[in-house]
């Protein structure tokens, strides 16, 4: 038994209450996100619902971050409506499957130490775009059936409820954390509407959860090139969202619990999920922001909470649909209110005026993308672009030259900073081949040859040094910079090379 909960990381000092209140809590935040994104996608509710316990289960047990929580998901809604209203849910299954195939090759060759690319301006602004987004998803709750804004009595009857669940989830904390504030505000706001029989709009009143156990199938599409060229777009970019949301989501609950996840492990873990949803008649998804908030915010630190959750609302579809109908939408309403204050980086305001322009802009933007166009992968991608654009630029301005000419009458040039695409035009400027003297050495001792550019920068300076009858030398090369000169000796002749630390650079191989 020992064997067993080391090998899925279970501790010791896990405290099972806070972890199965947590779980329970999620369960029920996770019903009304499960069927409003299988909404979005065109599909029934069970298909999100069915989605929710799968991802949940298989990432809760084998995925790279304890206490993080997955299930349907809108970024992945939002990729395969357009295929689900085309060709239908079976599309869809298949499109989830081959989605997971992808996720575990991902991890499989580790790419997910690329998450080390995400500058810290682009988390701020991917946390903030889907703090307002949770937010603003919960505004139509404040809406009638025909889409207008509720008015009179019904509205203050949720304001009121929503109110009575977010001071809940705020003040329990200071007097006692022995129960998770978010289940008790559930539970309070679900009692008053029961015994003083307030109408308001349950989970009952959005669509019924009742079903039985996830029916295992084959996706019904034929097995064929054109099949598959027509879901692999699909598929394609329902993997990187769902990798690039799950890992940025585990770097965020790394930080707030001071712990560190396996990226790699949950790329495979999230791939295994999709592919078992996609044969149990689910949607696929990824890990959820707002429900992993929750559950380490209610003390969870282990898997058996995310275990908890999924099984909890396994339950709740198959024996607990009728009570689970009668919830309030408004206590489900304050949860998520407060899980978008929470998630917002309030601090990212107070150091607008400390950080440099570029990454407010690279904040800004992201935080811009994920809330219009609801494509978490391309805020995420723009964002890294533009910082390693402006990465670029400001290492290119960084080069310089000092100059002097010793005692033997040869001049050198000590370069300073790194000699790539962007910064050759300057490393150009640096030299007067015209008057230089007969012999000229160039010094790399505080510099680094990066890229092909750079060696065909190298190239035409040596050249035109030759062009003149002069004699240049490279030296101080550092061995990565004399293995890619090596590597570059068929496409590229770098004239004359040497250095008397390292001895010739360039000899016969």
């Amino acid at each position: 038994m020992k064997k067993i909960f080391n090998l899925f990381d279970f501790q010791q000092k896990v405290n099972y209450k806070t972890e199965i209140l947590a779980g329970l809590t999620v369960a029920l935040a996770l019903i009304p996100e499960a069927i409003a994104f299988a909404f979005i996608a065109e599909l029934s509710p069970l298909t999100g619902l069915y989605a929710a316990f799968v991802m949940g289960l298989i990432t809760a047990i084998f995925g790279g971050r304890p206490g993080q929580i997955s299930g349907a998901t809108g970024a992945v809604a939002v990729v395969i409506v357009a295929l689900s209203i085309s060709h239908g849910a079976e599309y869809i299954f298949a499109t989830v499957i081959l989605a997971g195939v992808l996720q575990i090759l991902a991890g499989v060759l580790r790419l997910g130490k690329l998450m080390r690319l995400v500058p810290h301006p682009v988390i701020f602004g991917f946390v903030n775009g889907l703090a307002v987004i949770i937010f603003m998803s919960q505004l139509d709750q404040f809406k009638d059936a025909s889409g207008n804004w509720l008015t009179g009595t019904p509205l203050y009857i949720l304001l009121g409820l929503v109110g009575i669940t977010m001071f809940i989830i705020w003040g329990l904390p200071k007097l006692t954390k022995v129960f998770p504030s978010s289940l008790a505000a559930i539970l309070v706001v679900f009692g008053l509407v029961v015994v003083f029989n307030i109408d308001t709009r349950t989970v009952g009143d959005i669509a019924s959860i009742k079903g039985g156990f996830p029916p295992f199938h084959i996706p019904m599409v034929p097995f064929n090139w054109e099949t598959l060229s027509l879901i692999f777009p699909y598929a394609a970019i329902m993997a990187g969202v769902g990798l690039i949301e799950s890992l940025l989501t585990l770097n965020i609950i790394d930080e707030i619990t001071e712990t560190r996840g396996n990226g790699n492990k949950e790329c495979i873990a999230q791939g295994s999920a999709n592919m078992l949803s996609g044969f149990f008649s689910g949607m696929g998804g990824c890990a959820m922001l707002g429900q992993s908030l929750i559950n380490v915010s209610s003390g969870a630190r282990a898997r058996l909470s995310g275990i908890v959750a999924a099984v909890m609302l396994l339950i709740f579809i198959m024996f607990g649909s009728g009570i689970i109908s009668l919830l309030p939408m408004a206590a489900l309403t304050g949860v998520m209110i407060m899980v978008a204050i929470g998630t917002f980086e309030w601090a990212s305001l107070n150091t607008i005026n400390k950080m440099p322009k570029s990454d407010i802009l690279v904040m800004v933007l992201v935080t811009l993308v994920t809330i219009f166009l609801h494509n978490l992968a391309l805020a995420v991608l723009v964002g890294v672009i533009i910082s390693a654009l402006v990465f670029a630029w400001d290492n290119a301005k960084r080069i310089r030259a000092r100059k002097h000419i010793d005692e033997n009458g040869v001049k050198h040039y000590e370069i300073y900073g790194p000699l790539f695409f962007g910064s050759t035009t300057v490393f150009n400027s640096k030299f007067d081949v015209l008057n230089d003297p007969e012999e000229v050495v160039i010094d790399f001792s505080e510099s680094r040859v990066v890229d092909m550019s750079a060696i065909e920068a190298l190239n035409k300076l040596t050249a035109r040094y030759l062009k003149q009858g002069k004699k240049i030398h490279l030296k101080h090369l550092s061995p990565d910079c004399r293995t890619l000169l090596h590597n570059a000796d068929k496409i590229i002749d770098v004239n004359i090379i040497e250095d008397p630390h390292y001895k010739v650079v360039v000899d016969d191989v």
